[in-house]
């Protein structure tokens, strides 16, 4: 492989932190993130941290003169994006652009399958674009996720094989951790939804083409990203349940709960990481087992997300209780 073509994630890194810092020099006129009764954060933070990933994505692919219409894509959802960080642009609006993307690019990797399976492979990548947006909200998450995540995608396709694709995978995953010297906590800069709905659309899409390549079983990507996956998933489902507003912020995740309930931004951080360098170890090594190893692997993934879910949930409550008790001794 020519050395311009390793150095591709070099690349991409470099990018992403030139361009957050020439916008963090800018004295003005950044979309900034205003803490509100459903932030965790207590300050203003600029919104231009997916920026510098997009265009750590955007130059991996240039690099690599490949998939122009993933490229062209991304592209479209970061303008579309950071147009709603400055201006907040109708919901509708915003999902009608991320289901055209998730339709034009289905038809086009995925056009010989029958209908139904297209339209699902649409909603889950609609649905795997949104729930990034709705993990990213504290500091170090959703770079965290999406450096890990693409990590396992980029060593999963080099296994295969397809050094072209491990490299796009690796150019995304340096994006993200060069955003990451910004985000951790305590974060400088947050990534906007500029950066997580990119993100959310290049996990699932990147994930459709390596199953259609042969790289890995469908199972792969989700196991991969599972952390956001379930978490945000179960919140959604439980919202809707209770008959709530869904697609409003809140503060009800599970990741939003153990900031709360003390664990601070940086602990959270760190035991997702943890969570995620776990899953993507997992998948990578399930790939080459039985599928009856596989099947184990997912169910025993499901069980140990149901105990997380069910101790976060214990603690939540004991802390409702403890501060209703507080408030009648008052």
């Amino acid at each position: 492989m020519p050395l311009a073509a390793a150095l591709v994630p070099v690349a991409s890194a470099l990018a992403c932190a030139a361009v957050i810092l020439a916008a963090l020099r800018r004295a003005s006129g950044l979309p900034l993130d205003r803490p509100n009764e459903r932030s965790l954060h207590a300050v203003p933070v600029p919104r231009v941290g997916g920026l510098g990933i997009v265009a750590g994505v955007l130059l991996a692919f240039a690099l690599l003169r490949t998939e122009p219409l993933l490229a062209a894509l991304v592209a479209t959802l970061a303008a579309v994006s950071y147009a709603d960080d400055r201006a907040h642009l109708p919901i509708a609006l915003r999902l009608a652009a991320h289901l055209a993307a998730a339709a034009v690019f289905v038809h086009a990797t995925a056009s010989d399958l029958p209908l139904l399976w297209q339209a699902a492979i649409v909603l889950a990548t609609v649905w795997m674009t949104n729930l990034y947006n709705f993990m990213d909200g504290s500091d170090g998450l959703a770079g965290g996720m999406a450096a890990f995540g693409f990590s396992a995608y980029a060593l999963a396709a080099w296994l295969a094989g397809d050094p072209i694709f491990a490299l796009v995978a690796a150019g995304v995953a340096a994006a993200a951790l060069a955003f990451l010297a910004f985000n951790f906590p305590p974060a400088k800069v947050f990534m906007g939804d500029a950066g997580s709905i990119p993100l959310g659309f290049l996990a699932a899409a990147l994930g459709l083409l390596g199953w259609r390549a042969g790289h890995w079983p469908l199972w792969f990507p989700v196991l991969v990203f599972s952390p956001f996956v379930a978490d945000a998933s179960v919140t959604l489902a439980r919202r809707m349940l209770r008959g709530e507003r869904f697609w409003r912020a809140h503060r009800t995740h599970y990741y939003q709960r153990l900031v709360q309930l003390g664990w601070g931004h940086r602990n959270t951080a760190l035991a997702e990481y943890a969570l995620m360098a776990a899953c993507g170890a997992a998948a990578l090594w399930a790939l080459e087992r039985s599928v009856a190893t596989q099947a184990a692997l997912l169910a025993g993934a499901g069980l140990v997300y149901l105990c997380l879910a069910t101790l976060t949930d214990l603690a939540w409550h004991r802390r409702s209780l403890a501060r209703g008790s507080d408030a009648r001794s008052r």
